[in-house]
């Protein structure tokens, strides 16, 4: 059997002191501990420290089940000699990408002229290897799961297609009417041109973003979305997956501006994917007035944690920021719940 994927492999080490030992020595401490049997571990390949991201690291196994033997055991302490104390590790499944998964459903019904379905989505699944699919449904609907990034690419791959099929059919249409009579010829070229300025009049642009990255970006990035008078932004959201629609507002409006705006949005989802992770503190085995309690421990603590975003719901809580700031304020939460339930 091959060796697995390396990301299989890597999991995410949050909470390591900063700036107390040289980095070199830090690693080899990860290392030592990572190998020892009683943290669960097992031959380490590889350990990335320092990072981009404060106090996180990134440690690769020989073996993913000694990854995934790490992962079960409930807690980790760096200790050694070389440090005053032992610190608590928060150890997660690496992602490289902020969410790990997301769900969708795909209506390939508008594909059931040109191509047989099944074969369709045959040839989707050798594109997507990294997406899950479910079943194809007698409506053309199937559900696919994977990484937002993923989810992305495949959505782009099948615009592509259906791009291609509709300059195919017109120039079928041309072809098939290469010799109207003149007077026919020109009312066409006349509404075409018309055509061709509502177009640009209403150009029309659409980003898919996740929905968590989507409301960080809101909150944390707003600039992100200033436009002026001659650009309109709206958004629907669809559990997972928000679609942010970019269009020229009037008939003097730049529909270059709407591509720039585009850019800007894109671009910056993109650096936010590759620093968040989001964090989920659930209320299902907790009544009415402990949930309550968290979320007013949540807001007396976010003045300290500024950078992480609280996305409250019925059962549960996201909290969305770069590894060391989630790790930080979901360990605050946690201690200060704590004492308040002891001392009830």
């Amino acid at each position: 059997m091959g060796q697995a994927a390396k990301p299989a492999r890597t999991l995410v080490i949050a909470g390591i002191p900063d700036g107390l030992l040289q980095e070199d020595v830090m690693a080899d401490i990860l290392t030592i501990h990572f190998q020892k049997s009683k943290n669960n571990g097992g031959d380490v390949e590889k350990v990335i420290y320092p990072t981009p991201r404060k106090g996180v690291a990134y440690v690769t196994f020989e073996d993913q089940e000694v990854a995934e033997s790490v992962l079960r055991k409930d807690e980790h302490r760096l200790e050694d000699r070389r440090l005053s104390r032992y610190y608590p590790l928060k150890v997660t499944r690496y992602c490289e990408n902020v969410f790990s998964s997301v769900t969708s459903v795909l209506n390939v019904s508008v594909f059931k002229d040109q191509f047989v379905l099944k074969d369709l989505v045959e040839e989707l699944k050798k594109k997507s290897t990294a997406l899950s699919f479910g079943p194809l449904q007698s409506n053309g609907h199937i559900s696919v799961q994977g990484s937002f990034p993923a989810m992305k690419s495949l959505r782009d791959f099948l615009l592509l297609k259906a791009k291609s099929l509709s300059e195919k059919n017109r120039r079928e249409g041309s072809e098939s009417h290469q010799r109207p009579r003149r007077r026919l010829q020109q009312r066409r070229l006349s509404t075409e041109k018309s055509d061709s300025v509502q177009d640009a009049d209403g150009a029309k642009q659409m980003v898919v973003l996740d929905t968590d990255t989507y409301h960080y970006m809101k909150s944390f990035s707003p600039q992100t979305f200033l436009v002026n008078g001659d650009v309109v932004i709206s958004d629907i959201t669809d559990g997972d997956v928000t679609t942010v629609y970019i269009e020229s507002a009037g008939s003097r409006s730049d529909a270059g501006q709407v591509v720039r705006v585009k850019k800007k949005i894109e671009d910056r989802s993109i650096k936010l994917h590759n620093v968040l992770r989001k964090e989920r503190i659930s209320f299902e085995k907790h009544t009415r007035d402990e949930k309550k309690r968290y979320e007013r421990v949540c807001r007396s603590l976010k003045s300290y944690h500024p950078s992480v975003l609280i996305i409250p719901y019925d059962t549960h809580m996201d909290v969305v920021g770069t590894s060391s700031e989630v790790f930080e304020f979901t360990k605050a939460v946690s201690s200060k719940v704590q004492s308040l339930f002891q001392s009830r």
